[in-house]
């Protein structure tokens, strides 16, 4: 390509860019494009190897993405075939989710449950250094996502530095056919089904909501009918370690829960307010319901989790989530060849509050979603170690003594005293009995 096309091209982009910034369209932008295109000709004319032009337009364009925020970036041809595939819900890989922190650190939000990462021991917190014996210092997520995923059977390697501790290992994994399920009970009945009746005498239900896909909403209500067939008087949804997912998804979970109110809205510079209120064909609103929620509650999760609290139908037990409340657009470009990943709005909440953590948000500012007064339960970093351990010793199944984890099959799960569940079941518990009582004066 031509220096005076491949400038052309650049300057295109470029156009587009400052016109979502807001930037003026005359004198500042001719002297932003002429600084690029001086600097692109004594790269060329200078540097002391030849260029590759492509490169450098790639280059470009992911140094201005990266100047946003961790959310917005550029995809190349190569990462944008396989962020295609990753989107369409079944594709190869180990089975986290991950997200960078303030620092920008590859970090991970959750393993998924059943998934080569989830049997291997990787935790949410954990920061990934190394894929593949290569540095993760400021590679994109869909860099890392290109870097993790792959056709099954192949294998990859992550070097981790778990929470609380300094000394990283690394963990040799091969690549599966990831297929999540997103809905998934306590324990497990000798069928492998779900048993979703966790407090026996009182007939409280709980259910863990892994993750926002598309049969999300279709398994929650399946799992509420048949947890009523077994004599439900109360719920605990837990969205601990749900790094989000669609948000229509949320959406649909919300509105079977709500009789009426505002779910969640989105607002941008540039793009037009869109309200999500509940249809008022809420099918599961007669019950009492907490939701646990902690630091690695995100994106989705978020917005089920501030919908219910905001308009009275939940109690939120646990500890402030994570604040992904921002919207990605995919915009592409060459034709289909590569995209502009790209924030365009916020989420906000019913109550009208942002629910995004922005890069140099305070602590004392709003964002995320906070559990309720009095609801507050934090657990320590071995606590939550522990949990997840004691966790996956009960998700992990054991068939003739084969599991993929090489785990004891006559192995019993280990013990853990869940105190931020105990406290939204001891909620739920005093709802339904209340109720009780309210009912039988009448």
């Amino acid at each position: 390509m031509p220096r005076r096309n491949l400038v052309w091209v650049l300057c295109v982009v470029l156009v587009s860019f400052v016109c979502l910034q807001g930037a003026p369209r005359d004198d500042e932008n001719y002297e932003f494009y002429r600084l690029l295109v001086d600097a692109l000709d004594h790269i060329e004319k200078s540097y002391v190897e030849k260029v590759d032009r492509k490169q450098l337009l790639d280059g470009a364009l992911e140094g201005m993405l990266n100047k946003l925020d961790p959310y917005s970036s550029y995809i190349g041809p190569e990462s944008y075939r396989q962020f295609e595939r990753t989107t369409q819900g079944h594709f190869g890989g180990i089975g986290i989710q991950v997200a960078q922190e303030r620092d920008r650190v590859l970090t991970v939000i959750s393993p998924l449950v059943g998934t080569p990462a989830y049997r291997a021991g990787v935790l949410a917190g954990d920061r990934i250094i190394k894929i593949n014996d290569e540095s993760t210092e400021n590679i994109t997520l869909d860099q890392a996502v290109g870097k993790l995923t792959g056709p099954a059977g192949t294998k990859v390697s992550i070097t981790v530095v778990h929470k609380g501790q300094a000394e990283p290992h690394e963990i040799a994994l091969v690549r599966e056919e990831i297929k999540v399920e997103s809905v998934l009970g306590d324990s497990r009945r000798p069928d492998d089904s779900w048993d979703w009746i966790v407090d026996k005498d009182n007939k409280i239900a709980y259910m863990r909501v892994n993750s926002f896909i598309n049969t999300t909403a279709e398994d929650v209500d399946k799992a509420i009918k048949q947890a009523k067939q077994d004599g439900m008087q109360g719920l605990v949804i837990d969205l601990r370690f749900n790094p989000g997912g669609l948000l229509q998804s949320a959406i649909d979970v919300s509105d079977m829960m709500l009789k009426s109110g505002m779910i969640v809205s989105t607002k941008g510079r540039n793009t037009r307010e869109r309200k999500w209120p509940a249809s008022g064909a809420g099918v599961h609103t007669d019950f009492p319901m907490a939701v646990l929620v902690n630091h690695y509650s995100a994106s989705a999760s978020e917005i089920l989790a501030a919908a219910l609290q905001d308009n009275g139908r939940a109690k939120i037990v646990g500890e402030r989530t994570w604040g992904k409340g921002s919207v990605q657009n995919v915009i592409e470009l060459d034709g289909g060849k590569s995209a502009l990943k790209l924030t365009t709005a916020e989420y906000h909440r019913p109550n009208g509050h942002n629910i995004h953590r922005r890069d140099k948000a305070k602590d004392s500012d709003e964002w995320g979603v906070m559990p309720d007064e009095d609801f507050k339960v934090e657990f320590t970093p071995d606590d939550m170690t522990r949990y997840l351990d004691y966790r996956r010793s009960r998700d992990i199944l054991k068939r003739n003594g084969k599991d993929g984890a090489k785990s004891d099959p006559q192995e019993k799960p280990q013990s853990f005293e869940d105190k931020q569940l105990q406290k939204a079941l001891d909620y739920v518990v005093a709802q339904v009995k209340e109720k009780t009582k309210a009912v039988s004066q009448k």
